[in-house]
């Protein structure tokens, strides 16, 4: 069954979704675009949103949910640079939790990312329960203690036993995980992706995040006990974690970073 379909009206044989399409799929007809016998189509939607007419269709990424880009104002190289350099990791927190609706938005977003080979296939544990985030710091320092990294991250060990600091989540009262399937190669390369997006479109939101390292790090232990205490179904795993709230300081300041070391050739 074709998965694509053409207005043959209101196409133009501009060729640009054959040309666009990074599977090849598509092919020119008589009366316009056609799906070759064997198609792989992997739904990234680029024939239908690059169409100038509106003329193409795709089931798996059908034209009524695209958006036209038109209706939206776009960043000038200054905004733009501006919006990539405010971003900061957030390391203190209001004791505020984030609402349900705001969290949604967050990973709502973080879908949208793309994925090698828009493979996708990571899904999101949003924790909400401040006691469940308290118990997971916990068991990562624990899990420090015994690790063979103990020596290099006796300092975060000490602060977070003697001075009662929380260096694993920073008194972050939200956390959000990404999951994917056991054998998913692209699960780590994929939720990095989506995961930044995340983390650029927080501010929006009035909310900031940190890549919640530790945790990542005993999480991906083998048999983690992390798996368990946070219920994740059998035949996943965890690939990554941020820390959300609202922050308690607001940054002045761009700040630069090392100059940069590039070769053209």
């Amino acid at each position: 069954m074709s998965i694509i379909t053409v207005n043959e009206e209101k196409c133009i044989k501009c060729g640009q979704c054959i040309k666009e399409c990074p599977v090849f799929v598509l092919k020119m007809g008589e009366k316009g675009p056609e799906e070759k016998e064997k198609s792989n189509c992997i739904a990234c939607g680029h024939c239908v949103a690059i169409c100038p007419n509106s003329a193409i269709d795709n089931t798996k990424t059908p034209l009524a949910q695209q958006i036209d880009s038109k209706d939206f104002p776009k960043l000038n190289a200054q905004e733009a640079e501006h919006f990539l350099r405010a971003r900061r990791s957030i390391r203190n927190y209001k004791e505020k939790s984030v609402s349900r609706e705001e969290l949604t938005k967050l990973v709502d977003v973080a879908r949208l990312a793309p994925t090698g080979s828009n493979s996708q296939g990571i899904s999101f544990v949003v924790v909400e329960d401040k006691q469940l985030i308290e118990k997971a710091a916990e068991l990562t320092i624990k899990l420090m203690e015994r690790s063979p990294l103990r020596n290099v991250l006796k300092e975060t060990i000490r602060t977070y036993r003697e001075d009662g600091v929380d260096t694993v989540f920073r008194g972050a009262p939200n956390l959000i995980i990404t999951i994917a399937d056991k054998n998913f190669s692209n699960a780590r390369g994929n939720s990095v992706s989506s995961l930044t997006y995340l983390e650029l479109f927080a501010p929006s939101l009035g909310l900031g995040s940190c890549w919640a390292g530790f945790f990542e790090y005993c999480a991906s232990i083998e048999n983690s006990p992390m798996l368990k205490l946070f219920n994740i179904p059998e035949g996943k795993k965890i690939t990554a974690a941020v820390m959300v709230g609202y922050p308690k300081y607001s940054y002045k300041r761009l700040v630069d970073r090392k100059p940069l070391e590039v070769i053209f050739r």
